[in-house]
């Protein structure tokens, strides 16, 4: 249990503005418990903080990467993965990296919170798992249990969805896509194929034109709240 009072400081930090505004509204309801205060887009916390949670939302570096990168360049107290990428294989991956958490994006903001507070308060690794179930068929459904955000999104394109299309955007290949997000080739296949109809695709290239038009590559920039 907590014994200092203060707000837990955090920065969330991804590539794309809609991906840390829509963490930043999650959390603005507990902001006695959680205070973030920078929204870090692809650039270096400029503040000590006590927590970097790190959307991998179109991260091209993988879980490993991730972490790496993370402990390089934005040097925070404890570093945590927000992520649909939680399975065994990711969890290992994860550990391995030495960070101090993984949880899971279908986790409700409260969830959310006691999940950094774990990890605040020094338990060791945390993981959090939401309840088993297929989260992009929630999305799908418009059952949506928080404010995420994402680019793509108001096309009708589902997280897991749009990821894919970003990565493509990125130049990697569907093997590549597969390892990355500890997916299945015919998994990728078929939320690629889901994505095309959607946007009313049929090749790559119309894909990654469509994805550049749509915001899908990584932004620049930092907004301080």
């Amino acid at each position: 249990m907590r014994t200092d009072t203060r707000p837990i400081t955090v920065a969330v930090v991804n590539d794309y503005e809609l991906v840390v505004a829509g963490v930043n509204e999650i959390l603005k309801p507990y902001a006695d418990r959680i205070k973030v205060i920078e929204l870090d887009v692809n650039t270096a916390v400029s503040q000590p903080v006590d927590i970097v949670l790190f959307d991998t939302f179109g991260c091209y570096d993988g879980m490993a990467g991730v972490a790496e990168s993370v402990a390089r360049r934005w040097l925070p107290g404890r570093i945590v993965l927000y992520t649909w990428e939680l399975n065994p294989a990711a969890e290992a991956v994860a550990r391995a990296a030495k960070v101090d958490g993984a949880v899971s994006k279908g986790l409700g903001g409260a969830e959310l919170v006691e999940a950094l507070e774990a990890v605040h308060s020094g338990e060791g690794f945390v993981f959090r798992d939401n309840e088993p179930g297929d989260a992009d068929d929630e999305q799908a459904n418009g059952n949506l249990r928080h404010s995420h955000d994402w680019p793509g999104r108001a096309a009708g394109l589902s997280m897991r969805e749009a990821e894919m299309i970003s990565l493509i955007c990125q130049g990697l290949s569907n093997a590549q896509i597969a390892q990355h997000a500890y997916l299945s080739p015919n998994s990728v296949k078929s939320y690629i194929r889901s994505a095309y109809r959607k946007m009313g695709v049929s090749t790559r290239a119309q894909a990654v034109a469509w994805g550049i038009q749509a915001g899908l590559l990584p932004e620049v920039g930092r907004t301080a709240v």
